[in-house]
């Protein structure tokens, strides 16, 4: 590993401790990685180590076998069209070498839901073929065979496309992931830590530069330059491929397979999931026809559903407790988010239910937010998204519950001043929230950006029809939980009250039936 004060290489003595044979063809690693037969595998590997290229041997001995003996097609999935054309002519190589009778390269068109896609073929004697795909995950549709999904940590759409080439495994086809790390949040990452942990059958195999050179990689590197090796030449080109590194972090996750804290999700998935407990998710979409039914029409069959889904939420409130709300506002693109949250006599932090309206008219979700409201007792503090058309329901709130509320305009401030504090909230074990996996995914896409952790201005969920909407609501909550609100409210003359009781009388001049505190 680096040492933590410099990128000096000098100190290591244990260079190449494998026997490097410039007669093989794969190093060390490489073999121990095609040799390995387990259904699912996942590498965490360096830079540039030379694992795509025997994953392409494997895929050559895989679709040149008879079925009978074990052979299958091998579809590659890279994140681009260069790796595609890389790894195809990878296979050509390798299938040259092991002289199995196979098609040159062909370029073949698939119908994609949006454009056609140029993919890169190799069709072999048996009948089996290696095949290049594009990442998404529809083109692997009625299709069975192994599948390699490289730069995995990379793909913007990896958990569709691992769920894609996950079924095919049904059938017995295996699934191999690799790639260098993009942060401890990436779902690359949590894979790799839920296998260690038994949560999944993947079998690991981790691939540092260190390894890599250890087993020969730069004595093959050497050896296709026609460089003279030497120890301390190893140890130079080791320690300018660091130094180039713009920061030791970017080092340790592109060379050792660390990933960055800072980077990919500020809050990992393990910290989320630990701070979740059953609570509802209560969501309503807005049909075409519901939406263009008149008003009163409308207001009526929303009190209905208020009656019937969020009353029975709301009477199990607890009296007692304080409560303060968060919202993100969409209309149409995203969500409309509606976070209640309860603040115990132990300072702990709890979102009861969570309300989702998608597609919803503007009245209706002003409906919805004054029946929680007007219900939620000892109301704190509420914050509104008051962007764009987020600010009229803002704005009518504020009219409705007074200086109360807070009208939004989420900046880079405003995440900088508020995220680190949900964040200490979940390392402190100080907030609980329903366990949903649309909460998770949106909590989890909240990323350090320059700096700042916010929202990236790119979709989120599985569908892609999120946009953090989850995420912002419960920071919101937590915002408005941390104010320091003054509770106002009148107090009727108590029963049997006394016209000269001075006391009482004092009271009341003094008042006017009004007693003021801190909520």
């Amino acid at each position: 590993m680096i040492p933590e004060s410099t990128l000096d290489l000098s100190q290591y003595d244990n260079i190449n401790e494998y026997q490097f044979n410039e007669n093989e063809l794969l190093l060390q690693y490489q073999k121990d990685w095609v040799a390995d037969e387990s259904p699912l595998k996942i590498a965490e590997k360096s830079r540039r180590t030379g694992l795509t290229w025997a994953e392409a041997s494997d895929a050559v001995l895989t679709a040149s076998k008879r079925r009978s003996a074990g052979g299958t097609n091998h579809f590659y999935v890279g994140s681009n069209k260069e790796m595609a054309q890389e790894f195809i002519a990878a296979a050509a190589m390798w299938a040259e070498a092991f002289n199995e009778a196979a098609s040159s390269i062909q370029e073949e068109i698939l119908e994609d839901e949006d454009k056609d896609i140029l993919t890169y073929t190799i069709n072999f004697a048996s009948g089996f073929k290696v095949q290049a795909l594009s990442s998404n995950p529809s083109n692997m549709r009625g299709r069975q065979g192994n599948v390699t999904i490289d730069e995995a940590a990379f793909h913007d759409r990896l958990a569709e496309v691992l769920k894609a080439a996950l079924a095919l495994t049904m059938w017995g086809a295996k699934v191999r992931l690799i790639s260098t790390h993009n942060g401890w949040g990436n779902l690359f990452n949590e894979i790799i830590q839920d296998s260690r942990a038994g949560k999944k059958r993947f079998s690991v195999h981790r691939i540092t530069l260190d390894d890599a050179c250890d087993h020969g990689l730069y004595k093959r590197i050497c050896q296709i330059k026609g460089w003279e090796w030497s120890k301390q030449s190893e140890i130079v080109w080791k320690e300018g491929l660091l130094k180039d590194t713009a920061t030791r972090e970017d080092a340790l996750e592109e060379y050792y397979c660390e990933p960055k804290q800072g980077g990919g999700a500020y809050l990992n998935r393990m910290l989320i999931e630990s701070r979740m407990q059953p609570a509802p998710v209560i969501r309503f979409t807005g049909s075409p026809e519901f939406n263009t039914w008149p008003e009163h029409l409308r207001e009526a069959e929303i009190n209905d559903w208020c009656k019937e889904n969020l009353l029975p939420e709301l009477e199990k409130l607890n009296p007692k407790e304080q409560h303060a709300f968060g919202e993100d506002f969409a209309r149409t693109g995203d969500l409309t988010v509606l976070a209640p949250m309860a603040l115990n006599q132990q300072l702990m932090r709890s979102i009861p239910f969570l309300v989702e309206l998608k597609n919803l008219p503007f009245k209706n979700q002003e409906q919805i937010v004054y029946y929680i409201n007007d219900r939620l007792p000892r109301l704190m503090a509420l914050k509104f998204d008051a962007r764009g058309n987020g600010q009229y329901l803002a704005e009518q709130a504020a009219y409705k519950y007074g200086q109360r509320v807070e009208q939004v305009m989420l900046s880079q401030a405003w995440y900088l001043d508020n995220m680190p504090k949900l964040k200490a909230a979940f390392e402190d074990d100080g907030i609980r929230l329903p366990k949903d996996a649309d909460v998770l995914n949106d909590l989890r896409a909240i990323q350090l950006v320059k700096g700042v952790p916010k929202i990236p201005d790119v979709k989120t969920g599985q569908n892609k029809d999120r946009h953090g909407d989850a995420a912002i609501a419960i920071a919101m909550a937590y915002a408005a939980s941390l104010e320091d609100v003054v509770e106002y409210g009148y107090h009727a003359v108590p029963k049997g009250y006394q016209e000269d009781s001075d006391r009482l009388t004092r009271t009341i001049r003094t008042t006017a039936g009004f007693r003021r505190g801190m909520i």
